[in-house]
């Protein structure tokens, strides 16, 4: 374990020894700059080291690089939509299913703990992890496939949360966000995301949308904790709590050059996420919802394309200096589910009229 008092003391008893002419005129960055080269592994990613913005800005005096991107995604728009946004069920009634946002926050934290454990970036790691999915569509997955199917430049929303960072916050401007971030965003469901923070988001992204999916499941009627994989029970624990201990020790033990579990951990794993796809994701009655949502963002895609005056200003200007179905597409992702269903209700179903 990393004694961080220590560190801290014991620059503090430096800069007494030399009556503090070595900390003058030292901001709080550099400070923590400073204690990342001290305390972080070599592999790390120190914010001193980042490859930077694609637009220059001056260094904030108490927040390192990557501390900024996080609290610009922290405090963006569509970081706050994500509370109304499926996470696997839609619409479940009760106050204690998962939304995006929560399963953000669970990844995050999941990432946290092993960055820790590995001496890696923390602040790098919870930037990626509260921007990974800012893109996701209204309707969870089901609201992705749609869009896929009828937007001629394709659907991910990987690349939609990369969109979302570079150009649709701030009216155009986007947050300039890092490149270690945005390419961490970028391949956090596949690809290379540039640095051990990135390839943590990835893992803890999958470690934490099973478990809890499990735990909403079972929580809905969909699953028995009885009908989970014994052998991968055996191996990983019976409950959540468990099963994330495990997980978690497993990556900090095993991770080096690059971030991976044990053999047997991760078989484990992976056979419980292939049970998940095959009962939950895939085939569960909670699914057939889906089709709905599906017909809904398709009817609304279709009808927005053949009335673009309907789309608010910006994303008309997007219409105008892009193209029309990318400017439909941006909209429509962007919503929440509500925000969908309630635009839907205005362009589709009839409104009572009074004499």
């Amino acid at each position: 374990m990393i004694d961080w008092v220590y560190y801290i003391q014991k620059e503090e008893n430096q800069a007494d020894r030399t009556g503090g002419d070595e900390m003058a005129g030292v901001t709080v960055r550099e400070q923590t700059e400073e204690l990342e080269r001290m305390i972080l592994s070599p592999r790390a990613a120190l914010a001193v080291k980042s490859a930077g913005r694609v637009r220059e800005e001056a260094p904030c005096p108490i927040r390192t690089v990557y501390q900024r991107d996080r609290d610009r995604i922290l405090h963006c728009n569509a970081f706050r939509r994500l509370k109304h946004k499926t996470q696997v069920f839609l619409a479940p009634e009760g106050d204690h299913y998962r939304t995006r946002l929560t399963h953000t926050l669970e990844v995050s934290q999941i990432a946290r703990t092993i960055v820790r454990g590995l001496r890696l970036n923390e602040d790098l790691t919870e930037a990626i992890a509260l921007g990974h999915d800012l893109g996701h569509t209204p309707f969870g997955h089901a609201g992705e496939r749609a869009l896929q199917d009828v937007c001629p430049h394709g659907f991910r929303h990987n690349q939609q949360s990369l969109r979302v960072v570079e150009y649709l916050e701030h009216n155009g401007q986007g947050l300039n966000l890092t490149r270690e971030v945005r390419e961490g965003i970028l391949n956090h469901n596949g690809g290379d995301p540039g640095t051990l923070e990135g390839q943590v988001v990835a893992l803890s992204d999958q470690i934490a949308y099973i478990n809890h999916d499990i735990e909403d499941a079972v929580r809905a009627g969909v699953l028995r904790e009885s009908d989970l994989p014994w052998d991968c029970i055996y191996v990983l624990g019976r409950h959540k709590s468990e099963r994330l201990s495990v997980l978690i020790a497993s990556v900090i033990a095993e991770s080096g050059e690059q971030i991976r579990m044990s053999p047997e951990v991760m078989g484990a794993h992976q056979k419980l996420r292939k049970f998940m796809f095959d009962t939950v994701y895939l085939h569960s009655v909670a699914k057939q919802e889906e089709g709905k949502a599906d017909g809904l963002i398709k009817d609304t895609y279709a009808y927005l394309l053949k009335h673009p005056d309907r789309l608010p200003a910006f994303y008309r200007q997007i219409a105008k200096e892009q193209d029309i179905d990318r400017a439909v597409c941006d909209y429509i992702a962007g919503m929440t589910d509500r925000y969908m269903v309630s635009l839907y209700t205005d362009l589709f179903i009839p409104k009572s009229w009074s004499f």
